[in-house]
């Protein structure tokens, strides 16, 4: 189960430098009541996609699980691999195409949007259907094979990371005052130049990890330097 949360907490934090969900963040920590805004902005976002991995992960990941009720480590180990190595395509993707993506600025808040809520709501359920680190991370939990419970919450676990960007940039409202908007401002600037490479980065490592447990695990019952080299591996990034 440790190794289980590790994994999710990884692609979480990976794929919380969504420029969708911080650049309209950023937006509301520069109106009226910047805190508030922006805690209902990331509980909208997080709770629609809790809401539609809870669906995923019960509804088909339950009916896929109940043709192989009891999965094997192999199971799990591959879905693992899967789950890495689409991290890293798409980390990889990100940072062949990051001139192109970097011209390409990402939107704050439509001004239509006058509440966080709705707000909220509408970029979960634009995003989710892309949101494919999120499904790899799905995929690993299914095929983990853990009771209904333990599956809600490594969903709660993905999602609380997902939005850890949003709770920093309210922790800065806080602690720093008047001198918070000149925080946000560069933070700000600085995600319209550089969210290709920050995106991949995070990506790229969190997907040599997750494919890195994967790969260990099929390969460390190999007899001979293979399977050693492979449990020695297995032992240190699974701690």
């Amino acid at each position: 189960m440790l190794r289980l949360i590790g994994l999710v907490i990884s692609i979480g934090l990976a794929d919380s430098l969504n420029p969708s969900t911080v650049a309209p963040a950023l937006y509301l920590a520069s109106t009226e009541q910047p805190r508030r805004k922006v805690l209902l902005f990331a509980a909208a976002v997080g709770g629609v996609f809790f809401l539609g991995g809870a669906v995923l992960t019960l509804g088909p990941g339950q009916a896929i699980l109940a043709l192989v009720p009891h999965p094997d480590e192999t199971v799990r180990y591959i879905a693992e691999t899967v789950a890495g190595v689409a991290m890293l395509i798409g980390g990889t993707w990100l940072l062949r195409n990051r001139e192109r993506l970097g011209q390409r600025q990402p939107s704050e808040s439509p001004r239509k949007f006058t509440s966080p809520v709705p707000l909220g709501v509408t970029i979960g359920v634009v995003e989710f259907p892309t949101a494919f680190p999120y499904f790899a991370a799905i995929v690993a939990i299914v095929a983990s094979g853990v009771n209904v419970g333990s599956k809600l919450v490594l969903l709660a676990i993905y999602n609380v990371c997902f939005v850890l960007p949003l709770f920093v940039i309210v922790l800065i409202l806080t602690l720093f005052g008047d001198r918070a908007q000149e925080i946000l401002d560069r933070a700000r600037a600085y995600l319209r130049q550089h969210w290709p490479v920050l995106v991949s980065a995070l990506a790229l490592v969190a997907g040599a990890f997750v494919t890195a447990l994967g790969v260990t695990g099929l390969t460390s019952g190999v007899h001979g330097s293979v399977g050693r080299v492979s449990r020695r591996l297995r032992h240190v990034i699974s701690r």
